[in-house]
């Protein structure tokens, strides 16, 4: 697998239940988005934006996605809001398939363009770190099967650690997926659904 396959794995409707550990103050907290994800070949002219945004040739990525999300969490304030979007552009490096630059149109963290490393490791997970001026995000996203998708990210600051996060996103829109998953995990995700994380 490369990473514009792992995108492809990725597209569809997402439900996912995250529990942020904020360490400084030694506290948990809850929340829940709903996720769009739509693979984009190399021709979109998004990709292409992206790439020139970044001032990287556009015909050196292989592809991406379009992601966007709405949720919240359990502390949030009447005014804060947890939508957006963004764009990812996959740029491989020339030998290695597995390995490569993902460029953004805006950062998590940092409403800003960005640019990142991403590769995938010896269990297909797709591995994504970013530099941004004030912090690093390591980001790990992994499927435990075809509809329950796991992603971790830990959040470093100047002076140590400020979070780490883990989410379980359930494919929400994919019948053909569901109706394939064995009883058993069919049951486990349902738990993981009720869980409240």
């Amino acid at each position: 697998m490369d990473a514009m396959e792992f995108f492809q794995r990725s597209e569809g409707k997402w439900r996912s239940q995250r529990t942020t550990h904020h360490l400084p103050f030694r506290r948990a907290e809850t929340g829940e988005s709903d996720i769009l994800v739509q693979a984009l070949t190399a021709e979109d002219p998004k990709i292409i934006e992206i790439c020139q945004m970044h001032a990287v040739e556009p015909k050196l990525a292989v592809g991406g996605a379009f992601v966007s999300w709405d949720g919240s969490m359990a502390w949030d304030k009447e005014d804060e809001n947890h939508a957006g979007t963004t764009v990812f552009a996959l740029v491989p490096e020339p030998d290695n398939p597995r390995k490569g630059k993902l460029l953004r149109e805006r950062g998590y963290a940092e409403i800003v363009p960005v640019a990142g490393d991403y590769h995938l490791d010896e269990e297909d997970g797709l591995v994504l770190i970013t530099e941004y001026e004030t912090m690093s995000i390591v980001e790990r996203f992994w499927f435990a099967s075809p509809i329950l998708r796991m992603r971790t990210s830990i959040v470093k600051r100047f002076g140590g650690l400020s979070t780490a996060t883990f989410c379980a996103e359930m494919r929400i829109d994919d019948d053909k997926n569901n109706s394939k998953a064995p009883k058993s995990e069919q049951k486990t995700l349902t738990a993981y659904s009720l869980s409240g994380w």
